[in-house]
């Protein structure tokens, strides 16, 4: 049988990086939280951490500290049955999920709130792009991912959420200073640019989609939602921006809509782990109706 105080003593410095948080977590000092880990590898005879800065898992190590978050989920199930005679008792159960940063900015918050307000489990959200997100589901570092991707995931279902619908917009001020003879493709594919990251390729798509011609090289790496619309109000460059998140803007004329006004979409999906646990099926039906509630849920 596994020794589960040494098991949470290694998920604890997984989740938090160091011994010394993890320490602070669990309640022990780091000598203790030490010494359970390293007891733990030598009868197992492997290592399952990597000590750094931050600490790593080895591919057991993370397969361990799934096992350690899905039986804390199946113990909240049993809730008062337990009592304190739970082998992971006195720990807080964790749900951790991958979503995308468009997503956690405009409708994954109101899943996350009313999942919330109906348990005492908490999340921990992972922020990768939605074509990433479903990895970190087949390395069993998260339980559930909100990816653009269908694919069957040995372990788990998939449900399609909807499409996350995106504009591309400008501010006047830029309209002015680089468009100011009117609008014109190759202007605009020459004009600066915002993109998420390197993984980002909506405003290149936009672009070849709707227009016929390629994204050119004039660009500006903003790695945050809030910060990517901001950058599009202060007229540094345009971009592709999720619909609920500029519509007041464009209302306003804080931004103005490129032609030809066309949007395009990002379909959704949630892959969630087959865990006959209670709080993944309160997590997915709260996932699908915030869903249903926000995104666009027909093709049109």
């Amino acid at each position: 049988m596994l020794d589960y105080p040494s098991l949470a003593a290694v998920a604890a410095v997984i989740r938090e990086g160091t011994f010394e948080r993890a320490a602070a977590v669990l309640g022990h000092t780091p000598s203790a939280v030490s010494q359970r880990v390293r007891g733990l590898e030598e009868r197992l005879g492997a290592i399952l951490i990597q000590r750094g800065q931050p600490c790593r898992p080895t591919d057991l190590g993370r397969k361990l500290c799934d096992h350690v978050d899905r039986v804390r989920l199946l113990e909240q199930d049993l809730g008062p049955d337990l009592g304190r005679d739970g082998i992971l008792s006195g720990s807080t159960a964790t749900v951790a999920i991958a979503v995308n940063a468009d997503s956690m900015a405009t409708w994954f918050v109101r899943a996350a709130a009313d999942f919330a307000h109906q348990t005492a489990v908490t999340l921990d959200l992972r922020l990768d792009d939605e074509g990433q997100t479903a990895n970190r589901l087949r390395s069993g570092e998260v339980l559930a991912a909100v990816s653009s991707h269908s694919a069957p995931i040995p372990g788990c279902r998939t449900i399609k959420l909807g499409t996350l619908r995106y504009v591309a917009c400008a501010s006047p001020a830029f309209m002015a200073r680089h468009l100011s003879e009117g609008f014109s493709v190759e202007m605009l594919a020459a004009a600066p640019s915002l993109r998420f990251d390197r993984r980002d390729g909506l405003q290149a798509r936009w672009l070849r989609e709707i227009h016929g011609t390629e994204l050119g090289k004039t660009v500006h790496w903003v790695p945050s939602t809030q910060g990517f619309l901001d950058f599009g109000l202060a007229g540094v460059g345009w971009g592709m921006h999720p619909v609920q998140l500029v519509r007041q803007h464009l209302e306003a004329e804080r931004l103005v809509e490129l032609p030809p006004g066309v949007t395009i979409g990002v379909p959704l999906y949630w892959t969630v782990a087959r865990l006959h646990a209670k709080t993944l099926i309160r997590l997915t039906q709260a996932v699908q109706d915030a869903a249903t509630r926000e995104l666009q849920v027909r093709d049109v």
